[in-house]
């Protein structure tokens, strides 16, 4: 009985963890921790595509053959460009013609990270938003990538979107 008591004391004065204080943003022990996530979304084509919630907010818009015009397509599973461990590892290197890509987390919170990748003083390459969704789990839920930027003429999206096929099934051959 006296055993009973005492565990049960150490029960009532055990901290809890998961919680929220100091108006902090806390990771819940159920909560999946990203750096792990990323390894599992960055090697395996299936994981990845079961965390993209598809469509993504932002449409990929480009312009019409007249130039001015624009004509918007929903980001969707096809046309998603599997992103490998290289693609989101954050660095900076300078090329032989002096031009920095820059690849880096430019938001880091705990419950929503974007990541950037691309030439200082250029525009983006890459940009990948994740956020952790209601269930404790990461998931990729907009993006752009210059597969499919905004000087890509409406007339190349069909073969955009064959090229990014095909790289995606030598991915899916490595990282099934």
């Amino acid at each position: 009985m006296r055993t009973i008591t005492l565990l049960f004391i150490a029960l009532l004065f055990m901290p809890v963890y998961g919680h929220v204080t100091d108006g902090q943003d806390a990771v819940s022990s159920s909560e999946e921790d990203f750096r792990t996530f990323v390894e599992k979304f960055t090697s395996s084509a299936a994981f990845q595509y079961s965390r993209v919630k598809f469509p993504l907010k932002t449409p990929i818009t480009l312009l019409t053959d007249d130039g001015e015009t624009e004509k918007t397509f929903p980001f969707t599973r096809e046309k998603w460009p599997l992103l490998n461990s290289e693609t989101l590892k954050e660095e900076r290197f300078t090329q032989e013609e002096g031009a920095v890509y820059v690849s880096k987390y430019v938001v880091d919170e705990a419950r929503h990270k974007i990541f950037e990748a691309g030439y200082e003083e250029s525009e983006v390459d890459l940009r990948v938003e994740f956020e952790m969704q209601k269930d404790g789990k990461w998931y990729v839920v907009d993006c752009y990538t210059g597969w499919y930027g905004y000087d890509l003429p409406i007339s190349e999206l069909k073969q955009a979107i064959s090229d990014v096929q095909e790289e995606n099934e030598m991915f899916k051959e490595l990282h099934p």
